[in-house]
């Protein structure tokens, strides 16, 4: 939705798992020399000022990032992530906080390239003079659902796709199986990751047995509850990440970071983490 600006919910504890997760996944793809490409099909403005107007309207990134920013104790995934975040942010400041178009520019390569899409004008134009003149990104002003057509397969048959609309509105569920459903039949092989949120809605709760069934080749769902939702049912209470084709590489550090993650961001008593995995 064109009504949707990531900024206000920057850094919170959804965006650590969503990146926590990209990372390890991104890190994965490194160890070949072969490139691979990064499509993000709703990729906000790269970045975000945590000072700004819209982080400090509801200061989510307080029970996010924050909280983590002076551990000496993270498991290796989320201080690989932190890493990125320091490397983000001026010496010793917590200031800003990358989106994943940025997470995946720290961890690109030469021969790695990005296709980021961004619907929102403003999003897109700051995205655009972020990264629009990088080398191997390209950045458009466009329904990442629809642009992901064209960028399967990627030339080198390697590569990752993260789809994590704002669920604003009923048709993302479907759009995002949809989409997938494509995809696989471009790309087979390639890494797909889906954030979705704990919300109190039907289409929420199916869609991670939706995307089970299209995954023949093996998938990894990782969830993290941090708070409950307020009396009347809503709220973020925690989020996901369904990853079709996962690396085998992808199970043993997120079993290590989400119980630590469920620990230090809780924000009541029943905060959980949970893993499941099924092999191809």
């Amino acid at each position: 939705m064109l009504a949707y600006r990531h900024a206000f919910h920057a850094g919170n504890h959804a965006d650590v798992l969503k990146h926590v997760v990209l990372g390890c996944v991104l890190r994965h793809l490194a160890q070949k020399e072969k490139g691979y490409r990064y499509v993000d099909t709703h990729a906000g403005a790269g970045g975000h000022a945590l000072q700004g107007r819209y982080a400090q309207q509801k200061g989510e990134y307080l029970d996010g990032i924050a909280r983590l920013w002076s551990r000496d104790d993270l498991p290796p995934a989320v201080a690989d992530h932190l890493a990125l975040v320091r490397q983000f942010n001026p010496p010793g400041r917590l200031e800003q906080y990358p989106g994943s178009p940025a997470i995946a520019h720290l961890l690109a390569r030469p021969q790695d390239d990005a296709r980021l899409y961004e619907l929102h004008p403003t999003d897109h134009r700051i995205l655009s003079a972020y990264l629009g003149h990088e080398p191997g990104v390209r950045v458009f002003h466009a329904d990442g659902f629809d642009g992901l057509k064209a960028q399967l397969p990627p030339p080198t048959r390697r590569g990752a796709v993260l789809i994590d609309p704002s669920y604003e509105g009923r048709g993302d569920y479907a759009r995002v199986i949809a989409t997938l459903r494509d995809a696989l039949e471009r790309f087979a092989d390639g890494i797909y990751l889906v954030w979705y949120p704990q919300v109190t809605k039907l289409e929420a709760a199916e869609l991670p047995r939706r995307l089970e069934a299209l995954a023949p080749k093996g998938w990894l769902h990782a969830r993290l509850t941090v708070q409950k939702p307020d009396r009347q049912g809503f709220g973020l209470a925690g989020s996901g990440m369904f990853v079709l084709n996962p690396p085998h590489t992808l199970r043993a550090p997120l079993e290590a970071a989400l119980p630590y993650l469920a620990d230090v961001l809780a924000q009541y008593d029943g905060a959980s983490w949970r893993v499941d995995h099924r092999p191809a």
